[in-house]
């Protein structure tokens, strides 16, 4: 709960909207009842094919509604948020998520008290198996195979994670991160479109001496995957592109070599193997084009580039519909 005579800081809340419009309206209803006292709420609608976004202008006339005319991704879309936001902290939130009365507040008096910590997100449970945790901690990225461990991902919460602890990497669903380290550090890095794009921009902060840590006594619930589906053709191949582009922008050479060499000698015939003998072949063709895609992009230069935080460019102005 809040101190009443404490002055907090403005906190300006994320959220990325593809379609299902009524989840997004649970989240903000979630938003409704929280204790802390000073936020602005900016969703993004990431040109939803299917639904239109407008009853959440309807149901919460206090969220500024930006409606996109192509999809920019999960990390284009959170760049134009940040880019409108006015807050001193940034909280991306998912919009399948729901929330808590008092997460708020320990997230901002983490990243208060704490000037070398450069991010914090809270613990996470599933929503649907509401005594289940989903996020306290990750490992370090294992270089050559490009994952980590979600320490407690799938546990009973009974208490084992009641500390804060540093992490390697937060957690996109829900990520608070100081203004002023954007502004230093640029925006997510968007040629991921979906997934590891947090996990890249932690890289970022970490290159900057900042730590990345998790709160105990802060805590969402997440029902995960709504937009893309646990096992979608699109899902896999996103998480598959992203995992060797993460390997390609942020291990240095020579172990990179062999991590590349992992991926194309092991890890693909192994996951073709296994998509092929259980007869997922929609899932085998998304996996292919991933590891295409990365070789047609090798000499890319732009898979290196982070966006600089400044004003809305010309091309994003252009793929804003309106602002509500």
């Amino acid at each position: 709960m809040s101190d009443p005579k404490k002055v907090w800081p403005l906190v300006s809340i994320i959220s990325v909207s593809y379609d299902h419009p009524e989840v997004t309206c649970q989240m903000l209803e979630s938003l409704r009842h929280i204790s802390y006292p000073s936020i602005e709420v900016i969703v993004v609608d990431n040109c939803s094919p299917n639904d239109s976004p407008d009853i959440i202008k309807e149901k919460y006339p206090e969220v500024k509604l930006v409606k996109l005319s192509v999809n920019l991704g999960f990390a284009g879309a959170n760049n134009i948020g940040m880019k409108m936001a006015g807050g001193e902290y940034v909280m991306l939130l998912n919009n399948d998520t729901e929330v808590t009365e008092g997460f708020l507040e320990p997230l901002v008096q983490k990243l208060m008290d704490n000037p070398e910590i450069g991010a914090v997100s809270p613990k996470i449970r599933l929503f649907y198996q509401p005594d289940t945790l989903q996020f306290t901690t990750i490992s370090v990225m294992n270089p050559y195979t490009a994952r980590t461990t979600a320490y407690g991902y799938g546990v009973k919460d009974e208490g084992q994670f009641e500390a804060d602890s540093p992490t390697a990497f937060g957690h996109g669903a829900a990520f608070m991160v100081p203004m002023s380290l954007i502004r230093e550090v640029g925006l997510m890095p968007d040629i991921y479109f979906l997934y590891y794009e947090e996990l890249d921009w932690c890289e970022r902060f970490k290159e900057k001496g900042k730590q990345i840590w998790y709160v105990h006594n802060s805590m969402i619930y997440h029902k995960e995957s709504i937009s893309t589906g646990k096992f979608s053709p699109v899902k896999t191949y996103y998480l598959n592109r992203a995992r060797i582009l993460f390997t390609r922008r942020n291990v240095k050479s020579p172990t990179l070599y062999f991590s590349l060499l992992y991926q194309f000698v092991i890890a693909l015939p192994k996951n073709a193997i296994v998509f092929v003998l259980k007869g997922d072949f929609k899932l085998f063709r998304a996996y292919l084009r991933a590891v295409i895609w990365n070789v047609s992009t090798f000499f890319n230069p732009r898979i290196h580039a982070t966006p600089a935080y400044s004003s809305l460019d010309d091309h994003e102005k252009r793929v804003i519909i309106t602002i509500q």
